[in-house]
């Protein structure tokens, strides 16, 4: 009550640790940090262990092994990546929601297969959902580490008499781990900065993480609080990075010696070839795409567990408007929402490209110029900044900076860019950076210094090194980094979800909306347009530019 008397008291802007005290005292306490912070904490080191084994065990089978159908599995293990984490989180709700909590059946109840709500709904559900999801993380950047190690240094250990679970352990395991560090920091950061999954899975069964703390007091006004909350999440992210350069910096260096750099020879599966084949399909069927294929009957399918062809209909798709249906509203593809999404998602993913992957590769080729300089130790270790706070924390950042003009002595310097695509681009930019700087880094390290050199003899400056060699050069390398931030772009909701306006609306937070306002079958349909483009548009610079995921994240 006293604490109550002296917020009363208090002017806007006056210093207090009111908020702070709420937050880790008393019943209030536990119910707003406690709670939600051993939720997250539960959910990211599940999520960091099982995504981790998952993708380094796949990038393994796929990179150093004679596993048959390579192209498939390499194409079909990075689908994931293509599609949002709520997205397979719709997907796990048209499968196993149940009538008990759901209000309608998913499609194993509409089958007559009970399904338990634990299994619907709460923490197993976000762990495998997010798992199914994050792996791909893992395996992009093990991958690129994997294809980095000349198999030489493990055919020395099978002459020697190595078995090939030692040669794991002692020679394969050891190189690629901070590769595995590096996933495991970039899935827990993000597992627990994750919103979307945990609203679709969670909020039915009163689940709370900090991320969906954090969005309800930042709706509800409770700006302080939340703000709170976003520092305490950076903190945790900040500290597992300490945690993880003191691993990597007390880890035994190794160097690798060899007379033919970059030859890979395919370690023999022997008997075991086959099982494992049938496995990782069955895998990829049950586990990608059967969900995929459940989202896309859903969105044909007029009342939700009906699954009959009496029940069949293109309402959501191309219907007009019918009181009783989805609240009056069209199908998507008659309705300007949907119309006001796909625009505002386009030109956000390609200003976005553009610029975040000229800003990459300007990075990257700085880093790996500078390596082994103070200027490019710094600009390396700076860059990396935003991938340490959680998407929902870093929008709710950007959102205090600008939802208000900043003046000084009466002059406006910077405008209010709430509201505005401004403010869209900017946050999303920045947020992305680590990632296409990496894509710079990779790309960049490619490209032999020795031309430049030559071009510094003939009285060539800086720029028109970087116009007239560099950029040609790297032009493979810009197609990979600017697919990395458009399909990064196209998918991302916990990011953009605080900054949102009607008139700001993309395709993911149209299908939030669609979600929470019990038309679920419309959801489906923009999250299938949504997948669709992000396959298209891959799938045509994958066969016209030789555009590889796996590259530009192994810097």
């Amino acid at each position: 009550e006293i604490k109550k008397q002296i917020v009363f008291f208090l002017a806007a802007g006056d210093f207090t640790l009111y908020y702070w005290s709420r937050l880790f005292t008393g019943e209030l306490g536990r119910k707003l940090l406690l709670e939600p912070l051993l939720n997250s904490l539960l959910i990211g080191f599940f999520v960091s262990i099982f995504a981790i084994t998952l993708g380094s065990v796949l990038a393994w089978l796929i990179v150093r092994t004679n596993l048959p159908f390579k192209k498939f599995f390499s194409l079909a293990v990075i689908i994931p990546y293509m599609i949002p984490s709520w997205c397979k989180a719709q997907a796990w709700l048209s499968l196993f929601k149940t009538e008990r909590i759901g209000g309608a059946p998913g499609f194993l109840m509409g089958l007559g297969i009970n399904v338990p709500d634990w299994l619907a709904y709460g923490p197993v559900a976000i762990i495998i959902v997010l798992t199914l999801h994050y792996y791909a993380y893992a395996y992009l950047l093990v991958s690129a580490a994997l294809n980095s190690i000349n198999s030489e240094v493990e055919e020395m250990g099978a002459i020697q008499g190595a078995s090939k679970s030692m040669i794991l352990r002692k020679i394969t395991f050891p190189l690629i781990l901070p590769a595995m560090l590096s996933a495991v920091i970039l899935t827990f950061s993000k597992a627990i900065g994750t919103f979307g999954v945990i609203n679709y899975l969670g909020s039915k069964v009163n689940f709370v993480t900090l991320s969906s703390q954090l969005y309800m007091n930042s709706k509800s006004q409770n700006t302080a609080t939340a703000f709170a909350m976003a520092i305490i999440m950076i903190s945790i992210s900040s500290l597992s990075v300490f945690i993880n350069q003191k691993i990597i910096g007390s880890r035994k260096s190794y160097a690798t010696i060899g007379g033919k750099g970059g030859r890979h020879t395919p370690t023999d599966l022997g008997k075991h070839r086959v099982v494992i084949t049938i496995i990782l399909i069955a895998f990829f069927l049950v586990g990608i795409f059967l969900p995929i294929f459940t989202l896309v009957l859903d969105s044909f399918m007029l009342k939700e567990g009906v699954y009959a062809w009496s029940n069949f209909t293109l309402h959501y798709w191309v219907g007009d408007p019918i009181p009783t249906i989805m609240e009056g509203l069209p199908g998507i593809f008659k309705n300007p929402s949907f119309t006001n999404a796909l625009v505002n998602s386009l030109r956000l993913t390609f200003v976005n490209g553009v610029f975040g992957t000229l800003f990459g590769q300007i990075l990257g080729y700085i880093c790996v110029k500078g390596r082994g300089r103070f200027h490019g130790k710094l600009v390396e270790q700076l860059v990396f900044i935003p991938y340490l706070i959680p998407s929902i924390a870093f929008g709710g950042i950007y959102l205090s900076m600008f939802s208000r003009p900043h003046e000084i002595f009466g002059v406006t310097l910077i405008p209010s860019l709430y509201g505005t695509f401004a403010l869209l681009t900017l946050t999303s930019v920045v947020k992305h950076l680590p990632f296409a700087s990496r894509a710079g880094v990779s790309n960049m390290m490619q490209i032999s210094g020795e031309l430049e050199e030559a071009a510094m003899l003939e009285g060539a400056g800086f720029f028109k090194r970087l116009v007239r060699i560099v950029f040609p050069l790297s032009k493979g390398g810009f197609l990979s980094g600017f697919m990395l931030i458009f399909v990064s772009i196209m998918k991302e909701l916990d990011l953009i979800i605080l900054i949102m306006t009607s008139r700001t609306t993309t395709l993911p937070y149209l299908a939030f909306q669609y979600q929470n306002g019990n038309a679920s079958q419309a959801s489906n349909c923009v999250a299938v347009v949504m997948f669709t483009i992000v396959f298209i548009v891959y799938a045509i610079a994958n066969l016209t530019g030789k555009v590889d995921l796996a590259e530009s994240m192994g810097g």
